[in-house]
């Protein structure tokens, strides 16, 4: 990145839009989807249906005790997510697509924790079937959360192989 300004500036319009899809989508499932219908998008491949999620991923958690919940699903994503944007903003040293990967994860993480604060569960809406590849009800956050994580795996390789060819090149 050119300059800090530059650097913080994409960093906080990523996690903005992101926050922000996320929220316009639920918003929308909650007003024009009853809960549990099932409105077929493209076929049984994939499906638009309402459910509230208070717990974790795939509703891991939801049986919790109230304070434990709220440690493990308020106080700990919290924790984590203000983390992730201090260290956004500290480390000059991140690469483009770290910034952007990090800054999905964000993004997505407080959209899902808005949700829980305000609501005590996260909506979700839509269903991926496609036969052998299927998934559980997850919401526009989830998938912020998904491609932050490919691109900082992404990222990772590519470091990797960079660093392997400066080896590769020092023993030459």
């Amino acid at each position: 990145m050119k300059s800090n300004t530059n650097r913080i500036i994409l960093i906080f319009a990523i996690i903005i839009v992101n926050i922000g899809i996320d929220q316009v989508t639920k918003v929308m499932a909650r007003k024009q989807i009853e809960y549990n219908e099932r409105i077929e998008v493209i076929g049984d491949s994939l499906i638009l249906t309402k459910v509230e999620n208070s717990g974790a991923f795939l509703g891991m958690g939801s049986n919790l005790s109230p304070i434990l919940k709220s440690i493990l699903l308020l106080g700990l994503p919290g924790i984590v997510m203000l983390g992730l944007l201090v260290y956004l903003i500290v480390n000059k040293e991140l690469t483009t697509i770290a910034i952007v990967g990090l800054s999905f994860i964000v993004g997505g993480g407080i959209g899902n924790l808005y949700d829980r604060i305000l609501y005590g569960s996260v909506t979700d809406m839509v269903h991926i079937d496609l036969g052998l590849f299927r998934t559980g009800i997850f919401n526009a956050a989830d998938v912020s959360v998904m491609i932050g994580t490919g691109l900082v795996l992404l990222e990772q390789f590519l470091t990797r192989n960079d660093h392997k060819k400066v080896k590769e090149a020092a023993k030459s």
